[in-house]
């Protein structure tokens, strides 16, 4: 298995959503990415999960997430979810799977998709929204 290619595959398809004016694998925090460098999106690795299996390669899972920034500047009727609400749909769109029922990076792994509790801070007491989304990546075996 090689890692460094298959982030690099999740990476180049997020890149291509519309609308994002910063895109990173390196995580900067909200308030050290000022308004004009936003919607902004940035994939970090958490982890993987590695299960053995006896004569076969281990089963590979990988933990990434994805940090989505939008700021609503100083109008103070609009909302950060406006904003957040279209890219989080085009990041799902993104990650959708193929016509095979899978969505494999270009072939890279197995399968990957979103999966667990998008945390969500839409801008309650400001113009800052983030949503922080988990990916898994099935790695091909």
């Amino acid at each position: 298995m090689n890692r460094e290619p298959i982030y690099q595959a999740l990476f180049a398809k997020l890149s291509g959503i519309e609308g994002l004016v910063t895109k990173s694998r390196r995580l900067r925090h909200w308030d050290d990415v000022p308004d004009f460098e936003q919607p902004a999106l940035f994939q970090v690795q958490k982890g993987e999960l590695q299960v053995p299996r006896k004569g076969l390669p281990a089963k590979v899972t990988l933990d990434c997430q994805l940090y989505l920034y939008v700021n609503s500047g100083n109008d103070l009727n609009a909302t950060p979810a406006t904003l957040i609400n279209p890219l989080m749909d085009a990041i799902a769109h993104a990650l959708r799977p193929d016509i095979n029922g899978f969505q494999t990076l270009g072939g890279t792994v197995s399968h990957c998709w979103i999966e667990g509790e998008i945390l969500s801070d839409e801008g309650y007491l400001g113009p800052q929204g983030v949503l922080i989304i988990p990916v898994k990546i099935l790695v091909n075996s």
